[in-house]
């Protein structure tokens, strides 16, 4: 059976709490991933800030904001005031299946992989699309 273990990303771009939107507006765009866990110090797991929310605490582009602005803006505004906290979770030894039932079910984009409290990896829509054209490509062979 395959495990969440052989398809997360690990180690994972995290953030913490005090982070700014703006630290996680750059990270997102720097790494082109849309999704950031957030840890405290000891790597314990708090909480995600998804693009969504990032897009959802921007003021909109119909102010007129210069770019400097808005990153002043957003460089004051802690990411404990806009990320989720009750986000659900799995282990490294979830079953594959479970975990894609739970992205699918719930529309969600991404499961943090929670050990101990701890975060160790991250397992993503893209993660699932990437096994699928995988599996695909094997299936082509076979024929």
């Amino acid at each position: 059976m395959l495990k969440v273990s052989d398809l997360m990303s690990s180690p994972v771009f995290s953030l913490r709490e005090n982070d700014s939107l703006h630290s996680a507006r750059e990270l997102m765009d720097l790494q082109r991933i849309r999704h950031i866990p957030i840890v405290t110090v000891d790597n314990v797991f708090t909480g995600l800030i998804t693009h969504r929310d990032i897009l959802s605490a921007t003021i909109s582009k119909l102010a007129d904001l210069d770019p400097e602005t808005q990153k002043e803006i957003d460089s004051g505004i802690p990411i404990h005031e806009i990320m989720r906290a009750d986000i659900t979770s799995v282990t490294p030894e979830t079953s594959l299946k479970d975990a894609a039932r739970l992205l699918l079910n719930n529309k969600y984009g991404c499961l943090p992989v929670v050990e101990g409290g701890g975060l160790v990896g991250i397992v993503t829509e893209a993660d699932f699309l990437r096994l699928t054209i995988n599996l695909m490509d094997g299936l082509d062979q076979d024929n």
